[in-house]
């Protein structure tokens, strides 16, 4: 049941001792960075002041943009002939991020995707199926190092390529997968091409779903289609990958893994803490990481601490699944949404496909929102009646979710474009 029992089990008490161990060891370690040690000195903090938890709050705020203008090197808290390995956000709003990882940061890392894997029920004797991004991408090699340390066979396929993708879960009855879940979707039509069900003709038992914000309805899709039990994994490069927080077989919430990680919850307009159980902005601070420790890491991403017990017996505490960034939100007429929002309400519409795209549009001083749905085929097939009657239906549900009326466009399966990486949600045609 659990990979470091001791570890995942340890007493509150104790792992909050561990903690602020470490928490200190960090935050010196942090002050040999030029970017820290600057950003100390303009607060005036001293490494020494850290004596509980919450003195980290004494730290300013570090954010992608301080990321960015550290570029390459700002943030190094160690010498660079002891890095082993950089990795790299794909740089799709701006510079790209690095982050550089000693060989014990690496051994670190690796621990956590295994501990993960095992908790969810991965095991030894499960053939494992890597369909993520290699390379400065830490998805694909996290997950990699992490079934290769639990003792699975690990076929390292990378993405894209679906026909072959599914041959080789065929061939080498492939237990377990690492998938983004718009690809899952995807993948769903490709088996009805070939003429098969995954239930009978794979032995797929267990989904990785990462990379991308998904709703419930979404995960129930894959499960239902695969056969299989797909479970949430979180993670950002900054914080290593994939690995900070993953469900247990409960899937009751993510587990964060506290002896790595500090985690905070704040309102993201005033920056102040917010009770447990409260949505708000997550931040986070590696404990564990020597190469180039961050300190109260701004993560855009909205989600709220579970602080009650889990099932699972472990005390690393949870949180809610992303509900959405503070910087994807779409204003739209004064009103604030989510793609999530969007995608839920679009799941759980029978007849929608596996695929859909945000178009936002500026006509005078007026924002319009299109959203182009993939559809079953039958619907453009003989009375077209049912096709209108599924568009308005469409139009009303997200009318009266996101409180503003898009114009939806409904089109056949495969219509939109297709990306081997996370799909492109939104394309923002408005100009200033």
């Amino acid at each position: 049941m659990f990979w470091d029992e001791k570890i995942e089990t340890m007493p509150r008490d104790d792992l909050e001792t561990l903690q602020i161990a470490r928490l200190q060891t960090t935050v010196s370690r942090a002050a040999n960075a030029p970017f820290y040690k600057q950003l100390f000195a303009g607060a005036g903090f001293e490494p020494a002041a850290i004596k509980s938890l919450d003195d980290i709050r004494r730290i300013p705020f570090t954010t992608k943009d301080d990321l960015r203008t550290s570029w390459p090197y700002g943030l190094l808290a160690a010498a660079k002939d002891e890095l082993v390995r950089m990795h790299s956000s794909s740089g799709t709003t701006g510079r790209s991020t690095v982050i550089f990882h000693t060989a014990a940061d690496i051994d670190a890392w690796t621990d956590t995707l295994t501990r993960s894997m095992y908790m969810a029920g991965m095991r030894k004797a499960d053939v494992f199926q890597n369909m993520m991004t290699y390379g400065l991408f830490t998805g694909g090699l996290g997950f990699h190092y992490g079934a290769e340390r639990l003792g699975a066979l690990t076929i390292p396929v990378g993405a894209g390529n679906s026909k072959r993708q599914i041959q080789l879960m065929r061939d080498f009855e492939t237990t377990a997968v690492h998938i983004i879940p718009s690809y899952a979707l995807h993948l769903t039509g490709v088996f009805d091409e070939m003429g098969l069900d995954p239930r009978r003709d794979t032995r797929l038992r267990i989904a990785f779903l990462g990379a991308e914000p998904h709703s419930e309805k979404t995960r129930h899709r894959i499960e239902e289609f695969y056969g299989l039990k797909a479970f949430n994994s979180y993670g950002l490069s900054e914080m290593n990958g994939p690995g900070v927080g993953f469900e247990c077989q409960c899937q009751a919430g993510l587990h964060v893994w506290e002896d790595n990680f500090l985690m905070e919850i704040i309102d993201p307009d005033t920056l102040e803490p917010v009770d447990d159980g409260v949505e708000g902005e997550l931040v986070m601070t590696t404990l564990k990481r020597a190469g180039m420790p961050i300190l109260r890491y701004r993560t855009k991403d909205l989600t709220r601490i579970i602080a009650q017990p889990c099932a699972c017996g472990r005390t690393h505490r949870r949180i809610e699944r992303i509900t959405g960034r503070t910087d994807d939100m779409l204003i739209i007429k004064g009103v604030n949404i989510f793609p999530i929002q969007i995608e839920k309400k679009l799941m759980e519409t029978d007849g929608v496909g596996t695929d859909f795209q945000i178009i936002l549009e500026r006509k005078g001083y007026n924002d319009h929102m299109i959203v182009r749905v993939e559809v079953a085929r039958e619907f453009f097939s003989g009375d077209l009646k049912q096709l209108e009657l599924l568009r308005k239906k469409i139009t009303e549900e997200l009318r009266s979710d996101i409180l503003i009326t898009p114009r939806v466009d409904l089109v056949e399966p495969n219509t939109l474009p297709k990306t081997e990486g996370k799909a492109v949600r939104v394309i923002d045609n408005r100009t200033d």
